[in-house]
């Protein structure tokens, strides 16, 4: 009996030495978990970048010029930002429907690309201080006949897949949606949107009014275009977003952006791509991440 008992004895330790490890390890073992939870800034200072994932066709924000270089709001704020943290701006082109995606796994260390501070993302990301605010607005034809939401009966919208716009249109059906005949549009990139404005194929584009305006006034080279509706949506709070664990780069970010709005780089970034004079920035939100 007393061997019996003393291999069972031996069994169970031999059992444990291995069960325990594993489960210590499980968590700081996965990738994804350490995205997540764990501070990753002492990895970023090190590496001397920071991973930035953008939507390269999001205008004003980040899109590309003919010629390939990356331009855009976003790319000139994010590069002040890292400049003052001793980092190189190093930006990656993602699918904007995978944005979140990419931050968890941590394939990127933010999302800087006009991302708007929603409740909904708070809940899982940690976000910087506002740096801007804007809404959406519903771009038409000059000459559509278009003139109110209501006026979309029996047309076709189109929507970017992913973005603000998309996620309103859904949640406030009221204000859009109920008026409209059929499914949607949906697009990868708010340029695809655009073209088939122009062309005819579809009658309006929910977009972001940042971007709507600056696409009317710049892109289009024309006049034929007009905003409906700027202030029907919820107000967008434009934040850098991060992942959780990274209470230490939502400090850094947060105290980079109020280097650039005591010394003009704020107002002169916002007076370049947006045409306002304004070195807005809301307050911290650090504790509540």
């Amino acid at each position: 009996m007393k061997c019996k008992q003393i291999w069972k004895i031996l069994m169970i330790m031999a059992v444990s030495l291995v069960i325990l490890p594993i489960a210590g390890c499980k968590k700081s073992a996965n990738p994804t978990y350490r995205a997540n939870h764990v501070d990753q800034w002492s990895r970023i200072k090190k590496s001397g970048k920071l991973n930035i994932g953008v939507d390269d066709s999001f205008v004003p924000m980040d899109f590309r010029k003919k010629n390939g270089q990356l331009v855009g709001y976003d790319v000139d704020l994010s590069r002040a930002v890292c400049k003052v943290l001793g980092l190189k701006a190093n930006f990656q082109s993602i699918d904007w429907s995978m944005k979140e995606t990419e931050l968890k796994n941590g394939t990127i260390d933010v999302i800087w690309n006009g991302y708007t501070a929603t409740s909904e993302r708070q809940k899982k990301e940690a976000f910087s201080r506002v740096y801007e605010r804007s809404g959406q607005s519903l771009v038409v034809k000059k000459n559509s006949g278009i003139n109110s939401f209501a006026d979309m009966r029996g047309k076709k919208i189109g929507l970017q897949e992913g973005s603000t716009a998309y996620t309103d249109y859904y949640k406030y059906p009221k204000k859009l949606k109920d008026y409209i005949t059929g499914k949607p549009v949906i697009y990868q990139d708010n340029d695809s949107a655009f073209m088939d404005l122009k062309a005819g194929r579809i009658q309006g584009v929910l977009s972001g009014t940042i971007y709507a305006g600056y696409y009317a006034r710049n892109l289009a080279k024309s006049n034929a275009y007009k905003l409906i509706g700027s202030n029907v949506f919820p107000e967008d709070r434009v934040a850098v977003g991060m992942r959780k664990g990274d209470k230490t780069l939502v400090k850094k970010i947060n105290y980079a952006l109020g280097v650039l709005q005591k010394n003009g780089t704020l107002r002169r970034i916002n007076k370049k791509w947006l045409g306002i004079d304004s070195n807005y920035l809301g307050p911290s939100n650090e504790n509540k991440n």
